[in-house]
């Protein structure tokens, strides 16, 4: 997780994997006297108890009124709008302790006459209030870690991360051996979507076996887990689905539990054996494309099966109480068991044929058994294979006011690949949208390709012996290699010229852009450019699918003022395939990088 702290920007933080009622040792109480800290926290001593966590709390209002008299911290609570918990309190601080040989003990103390409420479920604004609370104790907090005097790997954590492209790519699977790592870091992927299971396979007296995952349940997890752990590559966990013995249409387990226990025990079991170390893992995905009735004719989503299901999409009937269910019996006890951990949730892939108007009616679905709506029980949301302007919509209406940390798309891809231009585009485009749209943490936004290996020719790679990478790995590969330092909106303005489309931005000291066109001299002319000093940079036309790139005479520039002009040649064959659009276009990036003296 990380945190915003309004003077001080982004520190990542990290999370004491440890059980509520394990004991303290050597608990450490100290005293905030930070000049930095909001006059709210001056003075005060925290000595919060990490074993005993109340249900009664002070409410968020009265805690909000209090902080409002310091104007830096203003930004980040004008959105929380009601209670806030001991528990939260326990779970953001808890957030700071992991790699600590000190154990904090933190208090949280109300002004007298604040008014007590008992919770029956998160609050609206949780996530705002978990963002400011912490944010603020973060400053408040430095004069206690010259106390308590933290590792040098754990101050490293509290320095401002920079935002990058492979931040934003994953894919589905994971990879095999030591070599598939290094074929995923080389096309910048830095997320891995695995499933868990099988749970208990046969009966409710089965054994509850978390350690496999694929498609079939035949590979080891464990090992899988620590291989890309190592290689630095994060994992998303899917928990899902119903066994056989368990589901409630005969041989569906893509339908609900008839004994939601059962399907407790498992997400239980899984959550709590991979949130712990080894592993590590934060975040965790509550089934996949649960649905009902599809803007695209289908009376039934084809993960999310009811009374009336038919695997002949004309024969099956309208599943009237899809959203009840899936919430009741599915999501909300699964999100439960996933926070009670100190994990976060991730929303199970909206499918892309659900239209987002009914994903909204879902979020915000309130369930009387639970008294919460289903987004209240969210920290991340998740669609699949939606185009990138639809997650402007759920960003307004979620991720700017703070109800979600982030949007996801763990599926894109497939056979929108057939198009080679479509991923480099695609995650270019992503780039682009999330430094426009308060990109301000590493995992707030990301995509995931499906899938990473495949007989077809559209997926990243493909075995043989070496494996060997199809157009869209090798065009990763390149987008990775072009625009490898840390991004930046361009701050200038660009002026494509005829038949040139395209997008900018700033990749450490380099200005990329990723260009579409048609053969012939091309020209672009940029503005608002670093200073530039003429033959002190170079620009590069390089192919976008195979990063090649054009002899020298292809290019040519003429700086002056404030303008730098670029005329470029495409080749007569571009790298466009005939399945697109007429007449063909050549995908590639012009680089602009200063050279030092």
């Amino acid at each position: 997780m990380s945190v915003r702290n309004p003077e001080y920007g982004w520190r990542k933080t990290r999370r004491r994997h440890v059980p509520i009622s394990a004991p303290l040792v050597g608990p450490a109480t100290f005293r905030i006297e930070s000049a930095s800290a909001p006059s709210f926290l001056l003075s005060q001593t925290f000595r919060r108890d990490i074993r005993s966590v109340g249900t009664n709390s002070p409410t968020w209002r009265q805690i909000r009124r209090q902080f409002l008299s310091d104007k830096r911290v203003c930004s980040c609570i004008t959105h929380g709008r009601q209670d806030w918990t001991q528990s939260d309190t326990n779970r953001c601080f808890r957030r700071y302790m992991k790699s600590n040989a000190d154990v904090f003990r933190i208090d949280f103390y109300p002004s007298k006459g604040s008014s007590m409420t008992k919770q029956h479920g998160p609050s609206h604004g949780r996530r705002s209030a978990l963002f400011a609370l912490a944010a603020i104790t973060g400053s408040a907090l430095n004069g206690a870690f010259a106390t308590t005097k933290l590792a040098p790997a754990r101050m490293a954590h509290r320095v401002a991360s920079q935002r990058s492209m492979t931040q934003l790519i994953g894919a589905n699977g994971g990879p095999g051996t030591h070599d598939d790592v290094m074929m995923w870091q080389k096309m910048g992927l830095s997320w891995a979507r695995d499933s868990v299971g099988p749970g208990q396979r046969y009966s409710a007296n089965s054994r509850i076996d978390v350690d496999k995952t694929g498609p079939a349940y035949d590979a080891d997890l464990p090992a899988a887990l620590l291989r890309e752990k190592r290689g630095g590559i994060k994992t998303l966990l899917m928990l899902g689905y119903t066994p056989i013995w368990n589901a409630s249409l005969p041989g569906d387990s893509k339908s609900a539990p008839k004994d939601v226990a059962a399907w407790e025990r498992y997400v239980e079991a899984a959550v709590r054996k991979y949130s712990a170390p080894p592993y590590n893992i934060t975040h965790f995905q509550v089934w996949n494309e649960a649905g009902g009735r599809m803007s695209g004719g289908q009376s039934q989503s084809s993960f999310w099966h009811g009374p009336g299901f038919n695997a002949n999409p004309r024969l099956a009937k309208s599943y009237d109480f899809a959203l009840q269910d899936y919430v009741e019996r599915i999501h909300i006890p699964a999100a439960r068991i996933i926070r009670k951990h100190g994990a976060l949730v991730v929303y199970g892939g909206w499918p892309d044929q659900g239209g987002i108007e009914t994903f909204v009616e879902w979020l915000e679905y309130r369930s009387a058994l639970f008294n919460a709506r289903m987004i209240d029980w969210v920290d991340y949301l998740d669609t699949h294979y939606l185009g990138i302007d639809a997650l402007t919509i759920l960003h307004d209406r979620y991720v700017a006011d703070g109800k979600v940390m982030g949007i996801w798309q763990t599926e894109i891809g497939d056979r929108y690949m057939i198009d080679p231009h479509y991923l480099p585009t695609y995650y270019f485009r992503f780039a682009v949208w999330a430094l426009e749209h308060n990109w301000n943490h590493p995992d707030k936004y990301v995509s995931m390709v499906y899938h990473w290996e495949g007989h077809e020719p559209f997926h990243l790679t493909h075995r043989g012996n070496p494996r060997d990478y199809n157009v869209s790995g090798l065009s990763l590969v390149v987008l990775h290699r072009t625009a490898s330092g840390a991004l930046r909106s361009f701050e200038g303005s660009t002026e494509f010229g005829p038949k040139v489309t395209g997008l900018v931005l700033s990749a450490g000291e380099n200005v990329v852009l990723q260009i579409k066109s048609e053969p012939g001299w091309r020209s672009i002319n940029l503005r608002g450019l670093p200073q530039l000093s003429k033959n002190r940079f170079e620009v590069s036309f390089i192919d976008a699918l195979t990063g090649r790139p054009e002899p020298p005479d292809a290019v040519t520039t003429n700086l002056s003022a404030n303008r730098l002009s670029i005329s470029f040649r495409v080749p007569d064959l571009p790298n466009g395939n005939s399945s697109g659009e007429m007449p063909l276009k050549h995908l590639a990036y012009l680089v602009v990088r200063p050279v030092m003296a």
